[in-house]
């Protein structure tokens, strides 16, 4: 029987392994996967720590309070309470996210998803600011995501999809279908969500369509991203310059030496007994020593 303190190391040690095979999957994701990850991971946050979620990462619905909750323009973006709400969102995102990535660089998919999420908190919060209205706190990744799905169908609109039991679908037509279940949903009272979705829709088309005339309106936001990713990586020390010789080069000198301590030797030789005292070999090594 394992007693309690090799139990104990036991279950560190599954932990450790399970938080490293976590680390190395996330490593190993492309972007869109990354993403996911991050809102799985949120989105188990917010079930164990609901209260706390909601009150500083989902975005308020009064401007005043937000104001003093900045941060929640983006991180609302991550949480979901519901799992219906995660799991369709990051099903759509996993399948309409990897083929966005075959027609977009991962520099812009984040272009696309910040953007569309921010986009879409900025006119939920105006309408709430101009309707005087102060409803729930806004949660979701579904303004980016469909952000993303407009964008991809107004670039490759007649690309077809194929779905069980349906067959083959267009690609415009899932975004228009995806887009018209939001706009039922502005008749709901609480329809914060449905506009934030719908300001998505809009954004993602408009820059997809500037992008395809060669204007990339996301650039500034790619450049930030871009420069608080270079300073947060510690620099690179350049390496130190090693001069190696080459095992052919070292023998090389080692000949050369014992040759110059020969010559040294038989030079000695002749200053204290004179030339003639030279046997005929070292004569020899003397003249071909000296004709080089």
């Amino acid at each position: 029987m394992l007693g309690i303190g090799n139990k104990t190391n036991l279950n560190a040690g599954i932990k450790l392994n399970i938080l490293n095979d976590i680390k190395q999957a996330f490593k190993k994701a492309n972007t869109v996967e990354r993403i996911i990850y991050i809102n799985v991971f949120l989105f188990l946050v917010t079930v164990l720590f609901t209260k706390f979620s909601i009150q500083w990462l989902a975005l308020p619905a009064s401007f005043d309070s937000f104001l003093y909750k900045p941060w929640t323009l983006v991180s609302y973006a991550f949480i979901h309470e519901r799992l219906f709400h995660v799991l369709s969102n990051l099903l759509i995102l996993y399948y309409i996210g990897n083929l966005f990535l075959d027609f977009f660089t991962k520099k812009q998919f984040l272009n696309f998803y910040f953007l569309g999420a921010i986009f879409g908190a900025i006119v939920f919060l105006t309408y709430n600011y101009l309707a005087n209205k102060n409803g729930v706190p806004l949660g979701g990744a579904s303004a980016a995501v469909t952000t993303i799905f407009v964008a991809i169908a107004t670039k490759i609109p007649r690309y077809s999809l194929q779905l069980r039991f349906i067959g083959s679908v267009e690609l415009w037509v899932m975004a228009a279908i995806w887009v018209t279940l939001s706009i039922l949903q502005l008749a709901n009272p609480d329809n914060g969500g449905a506009i934030a979705h719908l300001s998505g829709a809009i954004f993602g088309f408009i820059y997809a369509k500037q992008l395809d005339k060669g204007n990339d309106i996301g650039k500034w936001f790619e450049s930030i991203v871009d420069y608080f990713t270079n300073i947060s990586q510690p620099k690179k020390k350049s390496p130190l310059k090693t001069v190696y010789k080459s095992k052919s080069r070292a023998a090389k000198d080692e000949v050369t030496k014992s040759k110059q301590r020969k010559i040294d030797d038989i030079l000695d030789k002749i200053s204290k007994s004179g030339y003639e005292s030279l046997s005929q070999e070292e004569k020899d090594f003397l003249f071909r020593a000296g004709k080089k």
